[in-house]
């Protein structure tokens, strides 16, 4: 398989990045934030849903990198970030437009009630892949309430 290389720059985009990157594991000390270039980034092993749809049972994580840029300020919800060893699900990357601008606010929402909240400028998402494929049997699996 090919690594997979995308750019957001629209809501529409956005849904698209936040299809591959639905059920990516990480921890808090994946997460880094270099606030002086307004970058924010995720190293994770996402879920490859793009080849989910097999009928056999093994399935494939690949570590991933999901880098959003023109990031103002991040606020973390639900977990402590200090707490390296956690384990986050990724469940949906939303954007929250505020005012008529291209400004807003881009929510990590994560399991449990977890999330990470960025003031964006606008909406400038990179999802590539790292290399680094390996096989899983486990398949993530969303309970219907």
């Amino acid at each position: 398989m090919t690594d997979l290389k995308l750019l957001a720059l629209d809501a529409e985009d956005l849904t698209v990045v936040s299809a591959h990157m639905q059920d990516a594991v990480f921890k808090p000390k994946d997460v880094e934030y270099a606030a002086k270039s307004g970058v924010f980034s995720i190293a994770a092993n996402r879920f490859v849903w793009e080849k989910a749809k097999r009928k056999d049972k093994s399935f494939e994580r690949r570590r991933a990198a999901l880098t959003i840029k023109r990031v103002g300020a991040v606020r973390s919800l639900g977990f402590d970030r200090r707490s390296g060893e956690e384990v986050l699900a990724l469940l949906a990357v939303e954007f929250h437009k505020k005012g008529e601008g291209p400004e807003g606010e881009l929510r990590l929402v994560c399991a449990g009630g977890a999330a990470i909240a960025l003031d964006v400028e606008c909406i400038e998402v990179q999802l590539a892949d790292l290399g680094g494929a390996w096989e899983t049997t486990s398949r993530p699996r969303h309970p219907v309430k």
